[in-house]
């Protein structure tokens, strides 16, 4: 006779009658080995999961059609997507399991940390927090701090006066030909200005980001700003789980691009894409903006206002244009803490050590590209381009070259027009113009691949077709208002 204890009964979760029958059909369909077990394959199909799509169309041959029919004939059953659905009967089932296994206290004890929570979550109370968070952490600590003292000390005092003139001397005894010379020192060579912009410009200020944003992810904040802002983005289509690719945005759009597939549909991954593509400056690119308008409040609230006015435009006209189901929205709230050293430091590093596989070797190959560009004047004629719409909005005719950087990196134009202003080549009205126009322009290079790769090469050129004369259009009224004003 056994003496072992019976085993525990595994809890199942039942859903909708519809979505029952549907993983019951599929469940018949699919003879394919994943790893799991078929009704876990059938939930993750109903939930749009795109690598179990792509596995089953490798694997069911014939079937795959019929097993797409039937996601897409349950589909009209729900108001919402069928991931809500799906996530709202495992809550309840959760609840349910909580509740035979837990008691709640039956006193709550509420503190500081529970009321700024909820405060956060308020428009009249979360409103001046987030601009709190936004004037000490984006402001103060990433333009003024990393984009100012950092960039000042790196740039000014270590490449441009020790750095720089020591690999041009020992380069020139190297490398006497001015053809292999201009490579890798000069006006655009591989160590003077791709070195140079990567380290000395750009190093400090992603830093800065990337520690403010992993001091916000750690304090469970990121959530409580997804609920305040939800009412705003369902106004561009979008719902408050948005604000996660959006903040993200502001550190890379490129990895922001990727992380738009925790949106629920197609619609809101397409409105975010866009919208990143158009109106979310990079850490780096905020950072040089801060810097360059740091002295200039009024300047930069005309900056921050405009493109605030093009992300809601256009996001709003955007979601009146595409066909498909308002966004839907849930999220679990941590409960707000202090923020782990031990976690900010590792999210920072593993960011740093992101930008440096990932970033650093794209500045030295724009130099590079640059350099070719050069000795077979296709770099001056497109550069020459450029100055017609560049003088159309009111700038002169070197801040082309920035442009034309920008679409390597947009980091890289904003650092190009930072050399521009310091050397006072820009007038401040003529910077305000410049900085509006750089943020509304093409994404660079691996942003507009990650955009092929997640929306398609059809979606986003289209979008490239539409934000290169948008930008320059929104840089020509805004030139001519502040003529108009004489600001």
């Amino acid at each position: 006779m056994s003496t072992e204890a019976p085993a525990e009964p595994r809890t199942r979760v039942h859903y909708p009658a519809p979505i029952e029958a549907a993983i019951a059909r599929l469940i018949l369909l699919l003879h394919g080995e994943y790893g799991l077990s078929a009704r876990a394959v059938a939930l993750l199909l109903l939930q749009g999961d795109a690598e179990v799509e792509r596995l089953v169309r490798a694997q069911e041959g014939e079937r795959a059609a019929a097993i797409a029919g039937v996601v897409a004939e349950i589909e009209p059953a729900f108001s919402g997507p069928l991931s809500y659905v799906i996530g709202l009967a495992r809550q309840a089932a959760a609840d349910r399991i909580a509740g035979r296994t837990a008691s709640p206290p039956t006193r709550t004890r509420g503190g500081f940390a529970e009321w700024l929570g909820r405060a956060m979550m308020r428009p009249l109370t979360g409103l001046p927090i987030l601009l709190i968070v936004l004037y000490f952490g984006l402001y103060q600590f990433v333009g003024v701090f990393g984009a100012g003292t950092l960039v000042n000390l790196l740039e000014g005092t270590l490449f441009d006066k020790h750095i720089n003139p020591w690999v041009t001397a020992a380069v020139t005894r190297v490398l006497p030909w001015p053809v292999a010379n201009s490579l890798f020192v000069g006006e655009y060579g591989l160590f003077t200005m791709g070195l140079k912009y990567a380290v000395a410009i750009i190093l400090p200020i992603v830093t800065t980001f990337f520690l403010v944003f992993a001091i916000i992810e750690d304090t469970g904040y990121l959530p409580r700003l997804a609920l305040l802002t939800d009412r705003v983005l369902k106004r561009v289509g979008l719902s408050g789980r948005a604000v996660i690719p959006m903040v993200l945005g502001l550190g890379c759009d490129t990895m922001a691009t990727m992380v738009t597939r925790v949106l629920e549909t197609t619609r809101e991954r397409i409105i975010a894409t866009l919208l990143l593509a158009l109106a979310i400056p990079c850490s780096a690119q905020l950072g040089v903006i801060l810097a360059l308008l740091a002295g200039w409040p009024a300047g930069l609230a005309i900056w921050a206002g405009v493109v605030g006015l093009v992300f809601l435009l256009v996001g709003y006209l955007a979601a009146k244009l595409m066909p498909g189901r308002p966004a839907s929205f849930y999220m679990e709230i941590p409960p707000l803490r202090w923020p782990a050293p031990a976690n900010v430091l590792v999210k920072t590093y593993t960011r740093l050590e992101w930008y440096l596989a990932e970033v650093l070797p794209l500045f030295l190959f724009a130099s590079v590209l640059i350099w070719v560009g050069q000795l077979t004047h296709v770099f001056p004629w497109a550069v020459t381009v450029f100055t017609y719409p560049v003088q159309w909005i009111g700038l002169p005719r070197p801040a082309a070259v920035a442009f034309l950087f920008g679409f390597f990196r947009r980091d890289y134009g904003a650092a190009g027009l930072y050399d521009l202003a310091q050397s006072g080549g820009l007038t401040p009205p003529q910077l305000l113009v410049a900085m509006v126009t750089l943020t509304l322009f093409l994404p660079c290079v691996a942003q507009l691949l990650m955009m092929s790769k997640e929306r398609g090469w059809r979606t986003a050129l289209a979008m490239a077709a539409f934000i290169v004369p948008f930008a320059f259009g929104v840089g020509f009224v805004l030139n001519a208002t502040l003529r108009l004003l004489r600001i």
